[in-house]
Protein backbone atom coordinates (compact mmCIF):
# COMPACT_ATOMS: atom_id res chain seq x y z
CA UNK A 1 0.00 0.00 0.00
CA UNK A 2 1.81 3.32 -0.87
CA UNK A 3 1.65 6.23 1.77
CA UNK A 4 0.10 9.05 1.19
CA UNK A 5 2.45 11.78 1.42
CA UNK A 6 2.24 14.71 3.70
CA UNK A 7 3.59 17.16 2.03
CA UNK A 8 2.65 20.55 4.09
CA UNK A 9 4.97 18.86 6.92
CA UNK A 10 7.41 17.96 4.37
CA UNK A 11 7.80 21.42 3.68
CA UNK A 12 7.52 22.76 7.04
CA UNK A 13 9.98 20.47 8.09
CA UNK A 14 12.60 20.57 5.54
CA UNK A 15 12.52 24.50 6.11
CA UNK A 16 13.06 24.60 9.94
CA UNK A 17 15.86 22.14 9.42
CA UNK A 18 17.52 24.99 6.91
CA UNK A 19 16.82 28.09 8.51
CA UNK A 20 17.88 26.51 12.09
CA UNK A 21 21.27 25.73 10.28
CA UNK A 22 21.43 28.93 8.57
CA UNK A 23 21.32 30.39 11.79
CA UNK A 24 23.47 28.44 14.06
CA UNK A 25 25.68 27.96 11.14
CA UNK A 26 26.07 32.04 11.32
CA UNK A 27 26.12 32.19 14.94
CA UNK A 28 28.79 30.02 15.38
CA UNK A 29 30.98 31.99 13.26
CA UNK A 30 29.88 35.03 14.77
CA UNK A 31 30.80 33.16 18.51
CA UNK A 32 34.39 32.72 16.42
CA UNK A 33 35.06 36.27 15.55
CA UNK A 34 34.45 37.58 19.10
CA UNK A 35 37.36 34.85 20.33
CA UNK A 36 39.55 36.45 17.70
CA UNK A 37 38.59 39.47 18.59
CA UNK A 38 39.06 38.84 22.09
CA UNK A 39 42.76 37.20 22.12
CA UNK A 40 43.84 38.92 18.91
CA UNK A 41 42.98 42.94 19.52
CA UNK A 42 43.86 45.01 16.25
CA UNK A 43 45.16 48.24 17.17
CA UNK A 44 43.62 49.64 13.90
CA UNK A 45 40.29 49.06 14.72
CA UNK A 46 39.64 50.65 18.16
CA UNK A 47 37.60 53.61 16.37
CA UNK A 48 34.96 51.42 14.99
CA UNK A 49 34.91 48.29 17.33
CA UNK A 50 31.94 48.79 19.31
CA UNK A 51 32.73 45.46 21.59
CA UNK A 52 32.46 42.21 21.73
CA UNK A 53 30.20 41.12 24.51
CA UNK A 54 26.76 41.97 22.70
CA UNK A 55 27.76 39.71 20.02
CA UNK A 56 28.61 37.17 21.92
CA UNK A 57 25.47 36.73 24.12
CA UNK A 58 23.64 36.96 21.00
CA UNK A 59 25.07 33.91 19.43
CA UNK A 60 25.31 32.07 22.47
CA UNK A 61 21.54 32.87 23.47
CA UNK A 62 21.12 31.57 19.72
CA UNK A 63 22.91 28.53 19.64
CA UNK A 64 21.46 27.85 22.97
CA UNK A 65 17.92 27.74 21.69
CA UNK A 66 18.03 27.69 17.52
CA UNK A 67 21.28 24.81 17.33
CA UNK A 68 19.04 21.78 19.32
CA UNK A 69 15.94 22.33 17.15
CA UNK A 70 18.08 21.94 14.13
CA UNK A 71 19.62 18.92 15.82
CA UNK A 72 15.94 17.80 16.46
CA UNK A 73 14.81 18.79 13.28
CA UNK A 74 17.26 16.45 11.76
CA UNK A 75 16.71 13.70 13.62
CA UNK A 76 13.14 13.36 13.33
CA UNK A 77 13.59 13.87 9.72
CA UNK A 78 16.14 11.10 9.32
CA UNK A 79 12.90 8.70 11.16
CA UNK A 80 10.81 9.72 8.75
CA UNK A 81 13.31 8.80 5.80
CA UNK A 82 13.21 5.29 7.11
CA UNK A 83 9.86 5.09 7.46
CA UNK A 84 9.20 7.18 3.87
CA UNK A 85 11.90 6.91 1.74
CA UNK A 86 9.61 8.81 -0.88
CA UNK A 87 10.44 12.27 1.09
CA UNK A 88 13.80 11.64 0.97
CA UNK A 89 14.01 11.78 -2.76
CA UNK A 90 11.35 14.86 -2.91
CA UNK A 91 11.81 17.72 -5.07
CA UNK A 92 11.69 19.90 -1.48
CA UNK A 93 14.39 18.81 -0.10
CA UNK A 94 16.56 18.26 -3.01
CA UNK A 95 15.98 22.37 -3.94
CA UNK A 96 16.58 22.92 -0.19
CA UNK A 97 19.97 21.31 -0.03
CA UNK A 98 21.10 22.14 -3.57
CA UNK A 99 20.40 26.19 -2.52
CA UNK A 100 22.53 25.50 0.59
CA UNK A 101 25.35 23.87 -1.75
CA UNK A 102 24.73 27.41 -4.08
CA UNK A 103 25.24 29.60 -0.78
CA UNK A 104 27.84 27.56 0.80
CA UNK A 105 29.69 28.20 -2.73
CA UNK A 106 29.59 31.53 -2.67
CA UNK A 107 30.84 32.47 0.81
CA UNK A 108 33.57 30.24 0.26
CA UNK A 109 34.15 32.18 -3.28
CA UNK A 110 33.81 35.33 -1.95
CA UNK A 111 36.01 34.40 1.54
CA UNK A 112 38.98 33.74 -0.99
CA UNK A 113 38.46 36.72 -3.06
CA UNK A 114 38.75 38.74 0.04
CA UNK A 115 41.68 37.03 1.05
CA UNK A 116 43.23 37.73 -1.83
CA UNK A 117 42.21 41.18 -2.19
CA UNK A 118 43.36 41.57 1.31
CA UNK A 119 46.72 40.19 1.13
CA UNK A 120 47.48 42.76 -2.37
CA UNK A 121 46.28 45.48 0.32
CA UNK A 122 49.16 44.62 2.74
CA UNK A 123 46.86 43.88 5.47
CA UNK A 124 47.08 40.48 5.88
CA UNK A 125 47.06 39.67 10.16
CA UNK A 126 47.06 36.89 12.45
CA UNK A 127 43.32 38.19 13.05
CA UNK A 128 42.08 38.44 9.38
CA UNK A 129 43.61 35.12 8.02
CA UNK A 130 41.85 33.07 11.17
CA UNK A 131 38.40 35.08 10.58
CA UNK A 132 38.84 33.93 6.66
CA UNK A 133 39.93 30.87 7.38
CA UNK A 134 36.79 30.46 10.10
CA UNK A 135 34.19 30.61 7.43
CA UNK A 136 35.82 28.48 4.50
CA UNK A 137 36.10 25.61 7.54
CA UNK A 138 32.46 25.98 8.55
CA UNK A 139 31.20 26.44 5.02
CA UNK A 140 33.41 23.73 3.83
CA UNK A 141 32.42 21.30 6.45
CA UNK A 142 28.36 22.37 5.14
CA UNK A 143 29.28 21.82 1.50
CA UNK A 144 30.95 18.49 1.96
CA UNK A 145 28.29 17.00 4.23
CA UNK A 146 25.20 17.91 1.81
CA UNK A 147 27.15 17.02 -1.12
CA UNK A 148 27.40 13.82 0.04
CA UNK A 149 24.11 13.24 1.22
CA UNK A 150 22.52 14.21 -1.46
CA UNK A 151 24.46 11.80 -3.69
CA UNK A 152 23.07 8.80 -1.13
CA UNK A 153 19.77 7.07 -1.47
CA UNK A 154 19.70 6.16 2.08
CA UNK A 155 20.82 8.40 5.23
CA UNK A 156 24.45 8.47 5.96
CA UNK A 157 25.48 6.23 9.45
CA UNK A 158 27.90 9.63 9.39
CA UNK A 159 25.20 11.52 10.48
CA UNK A 160 24.71 10.60 13.58
CA UNK A 161 28.58 11.16 14.84
CA UNK A 162 28.52 14.03 12.62
CA UNK A 163 25.48 15.27 15.15
CA UNK A 164 27.68 14.41 18.47
CA UNK A 165 30.59 16.09 17.27
CA UNK A 166 29.23 19.55 15.94
CA UNK A 167 27.49 19.24 19.32
CA UNK A 168 30.63 18.67 21.40
CA UNK A 169 32.39 21.58 19.77
CA UNK A 170 29.35 24.10 19.95
CA UNK A 171 28.72 23.22 23.82
CA UNK A 172 32.43 23.83 24.26
CA UNK A 173 32.42 27.06 22.49
CA UNK A 174 29.43 28.24 24.45
CA UNK A 175 31.11 27.29 27.89
CA UNK A 176 34.14 28.91 26.57
CA UNK A 177 31.95 32.35 26.13
CA UNK A 178 31.20 32.11 29.59
CA UNK A 179 34.70 32.59 30.84
CA UNK A 180 34.78 35.78 28.17
CA UNK A 181 31.43 37.60 29.33
CA UNK A 182 31.39 35.84 32.49
CA UNK A 183 27.91 35.05 34.25
CA UNK A 184 24.44 36.86 33.73
CA UNK A 185 25.16 37.87 37.16
CA UNK A 186 28.57 39.26 36.08
CA UNK A 187 26.54 41.10 33.32
CA UNK A 188 24.45 42.95 35.26
CA UNK A 189 27.35 43.99 37.78
CA UNK A 190 29.50 45.76 34.81
CA UNK A 191 26.37 47.18 33.58
CA UNK A 192 25.99 48.60 36.88
CA UNK A 193 29.90 50.02 36.84
CA UNK A 194 28.95 51.44 33.64
CA UNK A 195 25.89 53.59 34.37
CA UNK A 196 28.47 54.61 37.13
CA UNK A 197 31.31 55.87 35.33
CA UNK A 198 28.77 57.82 33.10
CA UNK A 199 27.06 59.31 36.14
CA UNK A 200 30.49 60.39 37.17
CA UNK A 201 31.39 62.13 34.02
CA UNK A 202 27.95 63.88 33.70
CA UNK A 203 28.37 65.24 37.08
CA UNK A 204 31.92 66.39 36.32
CA UNK A 205 30.71 68.29 33.13
CA UNK A 206 28.66 70.03 35.57
CA UNK A 207 31.20 70.80 38.20
CA UNK A 208 33.33 71.82 35.23
CA UNK A 209 30.31 74.19 33.53
CA UNK A 210 29.65 75.37 37.15
CA UNK A 211 32.83 76.71 37.54
CA UNK A 212 32.87 78.50 33.79
CA UNK A 213 30.00 80.24 34.56
CA UNK A 214 30.06 81.23 38.52
CA UNK A 215 33.83 81.10 38.98
CA UNK A 216 34.30 78.75 41.57
CA UNK A 217 33.73 75.18 42.62
CA UNK A 218 30.35 74.38 44.06
CA UNK A 219 30.14 73.54 47.50
CA UNK A 220 28.08 70.47 46.79
CA UNK A 221 26.10 68.06 44.25
CA UNK A 222 23.13 69.90 45.41
CA UNK A 223 24.21 72.98 44.31
CA UNK A 224 24.18 71.62 40.53
CA UNK A 225 20.65 71.39 40.58
CA UNK A 226 19.07 73.64 37.65
CA UNK A 227 15.26 73.65 37.47
CA UNK A 228 15.44 75.28 34.32
CA UNK A 229 18.00 72.72 32.42
CA UNK A 230 16.36 70.22 34.32
CA UNK A 231 19.73 68.30 35.42
CA UNK A 232 18.36 66.49 38.68
CA UNK A 233 22.15 64.74 40.26
CA UNK A 234 22.05 60.97 39.60
CA UNK A 235 22.07 58.35 42.77
CA UNK A 236 23.86 55.46 42.53
CA UNK A 237 22.05 52.61 40.68
CA UNK A 238 23.03 49.86 43.74
CA UNK A 239 22.27 52.37 46.27
CA UNK A 240 18.71 51.05 47.03
CA UNK A 241 19.99 47.35 46.99
CA UNK A 242 23.84 48.26 48.79
CA UNK A 243 23.68 51.69 49.95
CA UNK A 244 26.34 53.11 47.79
CA UNK A 245 26.27 57.08 46.63
CA UNK A 246 28.32 59.02 44.55
CA UNK A 247 30.85 60.93 46.48
CA UNK A 248 31.73 64.91 45.68
CA UNK A 249 35.16 65.83 47.53
CA UNK A 250 36.89 69.34 47.23
CA UNK A 251 40.53 68.82 47.67
CA UNK A 252 41.75 72.80 46.88
CA UNK A 253 39.19 75.94 45.89
CA UNK A 254 42.22 77.60 44.45
CA UNK A 255 43.99 74.98 41.87
CA UNK A 256 40.39 73.42 41.49
CA UNK A 257 40.95 70.36 42.60
CA UNK A 258 38.32 67.86 43.39
CA UNK A 259 37.50 64.03 43.67
CA UNK A 260 34.72 61.83 42.67
CA UNK A 261 33.99 58.26 43.97
CA UNK A 262 32.27 55.60 43.51
CA UNK A 263 32.07 51.87 44.80
CA UNK A 264 32.54 49.68 41.91
CA UNK A 265 31.60 45.98 41.30
CA UNK A 266 34.70 44.65 39.03
CA UNK A 267 37.84 45.99 38.18
CA UNK A 268 37.68 48.27 35.10
CA UNK A 269 37.94 47.30 31.55
CA UNK A 270 38.56 48.31 28.35
CA UNK A 271 36.20 47.50 24.61
CA UNK A 272 38.12 44.56 24.29
CA UNK A 273 37.07 42.80 27.73
CA UNK A 274 41.22 43.27 28.98
CA UNK A 275 42.72 45.29 31.85
CA UNK A 276 43.69 48.41 30.07
CA UNK A 277 47.57 47.51 30.74
CA UNK A 278 47.02 44.55 28.65
CA UNK A 279 45.03 46.33 25.70
CA UNK A 280 45.75 47.32 22.20
CA UNK A 281 45.24 50.65 22.32
CA UNK A 282 47.78 53.23 21.05
CA UNK A 283 49.01 55.41 23.95
CA UNK A 284 47.17 59.06 22.78
CA UNK A 285 43.86 56.96 23.26
CA UNK A 286 45.13 54.94 26.54
CA UNK A 287 45.11 58.17 28.18
CA UNK A 288 41.45 59.07 27.89
CA UNK A 289 39.91 55.59 28.81
CA UNK A 290 42.35 55.35 31.67
CA UNK A 291 40.78 58.22 33.03
CA UNK A 292 38.23 56.65 34.46
CA UNK A 293 39.86 53.37 34.85
CA UNK A 294 38.73 51.48 38.21
CA UNK A 295 39.72 48.52 40.52
CA UNK A 296 36.52 47.02 42.60
CA UNK A 297 35.73 48.76 46.20
CA UNK A 298 35.21 52.72 46.74
CA UNK A 299 37.29 54.72 43.76
CA UNK A 300 37.88 58.07 44.07
CA UNK A 301 39.04 60.09 40.57
CA UNK A 302 41.23 62.93 41.14
CA UNK A 303 40.56 65.99 39.02
CA UNK A 304 42.05 69.35 38.72
CA UNK A 305 40.71 72.04 36.25
CA UNK A 306 42.48 73.63 33.73
CA UNK A 307 41.77 77.46 33.76
CA UNK A 308 43.24 77.63 30.40
CA UNK A 309 41.59 75.32 29.00
CA UNK A 310 38.04 75.57 30.72
CA UNK A 311 37.95 79.87 31.42
CA UNK A 312 35.23 81.53 32.92
CA UNK A 313 33.19 82.41 30.43
CA UNK A 314 32.75 85.96 30.73
CA UNK A 315 36.07 85.96 29.74
CA UNK A 316 35.83 84.43 26.74
CA UNK A 317 33.01 86.99 25.11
Amino acid sequence: MEIKRNIPRDLFLHLLAIVTLYWSSISFVTLLWQFINYFFPDNLSYTYYAGFSGPIRFAVASLIIVFPVFILVSWYLNTIYRKEAQVRESKIRKWLIYLTLFITSLIIIGDLVSVINTFLGGEITTRFILKAFSIILVAGIIFGYYLDDVRRDTPTKLARYFAWLTSIIILASVIGAFFIVGSPVTARLIQYDQQKISDLQNIQYQIVNYWQRKEALPNSLSDLKDPISGFVIPIDPQSKDKGYTYEYIIKDTVNLSFELCATFNKEGIDQYGQNISKSAYPSELSVTVENWQHSSGKVCFQRIIDKQLYPPLNKTK
